[in-house]
């Protein structure tokens, strides 16, 4: 028979619970442990009414404590201990008074006066509420840590998802720019049909871009075709001049990713290779499973990096004290890209540049592998052509 999988509550889930659910074990405990202690000291059965007298009275007393504690735990240290130890040496008293009249009522004709009987309980009372008032104080301060760091936590996950929006907002601006400029010159032209085509393939790939949750991660396959739709639009600008060629293992298509991580780094291609040259380039995506890792490289055949410039030096930041040409830099979208993996993976990701001059450009990614599983399925973006897309989607 199948068992459904349960996930326990942590303990103090429900602090008032919790408070309730220990004041009654740990007084339990204390009556249960006195009641032993008496009897292996022959005492008569009858004593028991007395422990179970000074139980209750340890209880009620704790309970007063507890309310007072809870408005002394928030005060200055020197405030609250020194108030602290006022009230506790006053309760103490108290029970110990009461223990010791107790105990002289049940022993009218004991042989100890009543100040050596009090002095006697004293002690006794001492060690149960002063360790009564020292878990209160140290399960308190504990919840108070837990909460302050989950708190830091939530903070730290607010500060890195809003991070992450941002940079997958970060799109260069200028393909829509080039794009909405093809489609009014194709309607100049009076050439409706390309430009209805390009116009819906831009509409699927900005209600996936806009619709995909920036944070969210989508399957090796879900990003290729995305790809697709975006080369598609780029196609008909270049026409012949972008070439391309996918080489995906079947195995690592099922893995997952940031989404959008690619598309930055195939505008920096058609910007930086097929752009420039008369002949256009080949950008070329592989993806490959390597044991526990899933590396994908996107390279293209365009002119490389100049001479005397690191490849690294392209992210268009500061490199070894230096900062890079800006002739030479792809803008924000290396370095977009390589704070998203930073921000998803941290040391788990690497982001290597390959290139040589006339030699052409490639980037290397390298992430866990990590299957689809988990991930919700996106929401499908239709245009008039192209692939169909998706979208991943204080203790009382």
């Amino acid at each position: 028979m199948a068992v459904l999988p349960v996930r326990p509550l942590p303990f103090f889930a429900d602090k008032n619970r919790a408070f309730w659910r220990l004041q009654s074990l740990g007084w339990g405990g204390a009556m249960l442990l006195r009641a032993m202690s008496s009897l292996a000291n022959a005492q008569p059965v009858s004593f028991l009414v007395i422990v179970l007298v000074a139980t209750f009275t340890g209880f009620s007393i704790s309970l007063i404590l507890s309310v007072i504690f809870r408005t002394l735990i928030g005060r200055k240290p020197l405030v609250t201990w020194g108030a602290t130890a006022l009230v506790l040496a006053v309760a103490v008293s108290l029970y110990a008074f009461i223990d010791s009249w107790v105990i002289s009522l049940y022993r009218p004709s004991s042989d100890p006066g009543f100040a050596s009987l009090f002095l006697g309980v004293f002690y006794l009372d001492l060690t149960l509420l002063g360790a009564w008032s020292a878990l209160y104080y140290a399960i308190n301060f504990f919840l108070q840590v837990e909460e302050q760091n989950d708190r830091l936590l939530s903070l730290e996950n607010q500060a890195t998802s809003a991070q992450l929006a941002m940079l997958r907002y970060q799109l260069n601006p200028h393909f829509l720019f080039n794009t909405l400029n093809s489609i009014s010159t194709l309607v100049l032209l009076k050439q409706t049909e390309p430009a209805n085509a390009m116009l819906s393939r831009l509409s699927s790939f900005l209600r996936y871009t806009l619709v995909n949750p920036p944070t969210g991660r989508v399957t090796v396959a879900q990003e290729i075709d995305t790809l697709k739709l975006y080369l598609d639009i780029e196609r008909m600008r270049f026409e012949e001049r972008l070439r391309t060629r996918f080489d995906i293992d079947d195995e690592a298509r099922e893995a997952v990713l940031p989404s959008l991580l690619l598309q930055p780094l195939v505008e920096n291609a058609i910007k930086y290779a097929v752009s420039p040259q008369e002949s256009g380039a080949e950008i070329s995506v592989s993806a490959q499973r390597k044991a526990d890792r899933l590396r994908i490289t996107v390279a293209d055949t365009g002119p490389g990096v100049p001479f005397g410039v690191d490849p690294d030096a392209v992210i268009g930041v500061a490199h070894q004290g230096t900062t890079v040409d800006t002739r030479h830099s792809t803008g924000v979208g290396l370095a977009n890209i390589r704070e998203r993996l930073a921000q998803a993976y941290g040391e788990e990701q690497r982001f290597e540049i390959r290139s040589r001059p006339h030699e052409g450009f490639a980037v290397i990614i390298e992430l866990p592998f990590e299957t689809a599983e988990g991930v919700n399925p996106p929401k499908a973006a239709h245009g008039s052509s192209g692939p169909v897309m998706s979208q991943p989607e204080t203790m009382s």
